[in-house]
């Protein structure tokens, strides 16, 4: 995805920036203190806790500057200001039913914030791609790793 737009509901947006800022304002001056202190004890080649921090540091530092550029990329969609409300497009939350009548429920949702536990799924997963502009009624068929799948969207929902 790198170079395009990244659609992210204004929650999600919301939760990146938390993160960011909880990394950014107490986790990482938490380990710098360590870090700090460890390096004033002596030797560091056997000092866990200055090993330990500097790695801890390092990985804070990568996900700061993943989530950064994450933020730089999004482009905030409100699933509120959608128009066209019949159809499933970004935000939408949709119900989905199987050959065998098995109901599904998925919300459409940035890359950044899917959770397939939760029912949301990433805006660019196969599932999201096939209902994409569906209306109430159609029938869409997904490939999937267990072979190709084909659900009815039962309803469309945007609260």
């Amino acid at each position: 995805m790198q170079g395009k737009s990244n659609p992210v509901t204004p929650a999600g947006y919301a939760a990146m920036r938390a993160r960011y800022d909880h990394l950014l304002g107490t986790e990482r001056p938490a380990i710098v203190e360590i870090v700090s202190w460890a390096a004033g004890n002596g030797d560091r080649s056997e000092n866990g806790d200055y090993l330990y921090g500097r790695k801890r540091m390092r990985e804070i530092d990568r996900e700061l500057a993943h989530l950064a550029r994450r933020m730089k990329a999004a482009r905030v969609i409100d699933p509120d200001a959608q128009p066209d409300k019949s159809r499933a497009f970004f935000g939408a939350t949709i119900t989905l039913a199987d050959e065998e009548d098995v109901e599904r429920v998925v919300t459409l949702v940035g890359d950044d914030e899917q959770d397939a536990s939760a029912g949301r799924i990433g805006w660019s997963s196969p599932v999201a791609r096939a209902i994409k502009g569906a209306a109430v009624g159609d029938l869409r068929s997904v490939r999937l790793p267990g072979g190709l799948k084909e659900w009815e969207v039962v309803a469309i929902d945007y609260a």
